[in-house]
């Protein structure tokens, strides 16, 4: 098992994955595949993501907290329970103007019958 995932065949809370870090981000992957990705990550106060414009959508749903992401300029305020999708080839930052922890979905595969 890659020591950056999650154990699997193990019943998971999502919300006690990942600890929050003072001053930091933290990421740890639950699967990590070539065709996608679910990760779990943790924002402290203050900390902002710029998120990289990748070609894929990312499902994006806050377990914990509430987030503010800005997509193509536009800022979403979501809380605990909520998800957005933000669209492949946008850009996006992810703003913890307190707290949060979100669970990121890409799905690589998929695109090419779009």
């Amino acid at each position: 098992m890659d020591n950056n995932e999650v154990e699997k065949a193990k019943a998971l809370i999502n919300v006690d994955i990942i600890e929050y870090v003072p001053d930091s981000v933290v990421n740890k992957a639950i699967l990590k595949k070539t065709t996608g990705n679910i990760n779990v990550v943790s924002f402290d106060t203050g900390e902002v993501f710029p998120g990289k414009i990748i070609p894929f959508d990312n499902f994006v749903e806050i377990i914990d907290g509430k987030a503010e992401i800005v997509i193509d300029g536009i800022s979403n305020f979501l809380d605990t329970g909520q998800s957005i999708i933000i669209p492949a080839h946008t850009s996006n930052i992810l703003r913890a103007n307190e707290r949060f922890k979100m669970i990121s979905t890409v799905i690589k595969c998929g695109y090419e019958d779009a």
